[in-house]
């Protein structure tokens, strides 16, 4: 039977996404800096290219940015509240899975 999480628990789980949440912003307001920055370098250095090539700039970064962000700040919140801990992650032995018998 698996193990309770500490999510489960109201309080613990409304702590921890407000933890993310705030993570998030940080990480949001990191992006628009970083993209600001690098769409005015690359403005800077090649001038006016093409609408499109800054708009597909502005999207590649933000979605890495954000993406490995969340996917990043979600680990910690899972780690963070203990919820790793609760998974029960016990695998069986090869010899179980397909019924071999020990002749020795």
């Amino acid at each position: 039977m698996p193990n309770k999480s500490p999510l489960d628990d109201p309080e613990n789980a409304a702590y921890a996404w407000a933890r993310f949440r705030q993570i998030m912003k940080v990480l949001m307001a990191v992006t628009v800096l970083i993209v600001i920055i690098a769409l005015t370098m690359l403005y800077a250095f090649n001038g006016m290219i093409s609408v499109h090539f800054y708009i597909a700039v502005a999207l590649g970064i933000s979605f890495t940015m954000l993406l490995g962000g969340g996917l990043m700040g979600l680990v910690f919140l899972s780690n963070g509240t203990g919820h790793d801990e609760s998974v029960d992650n016990r695998l069986p032995s090869s010899d179980e899975l397909f019924g071999r018998k020990d002749d020795d």
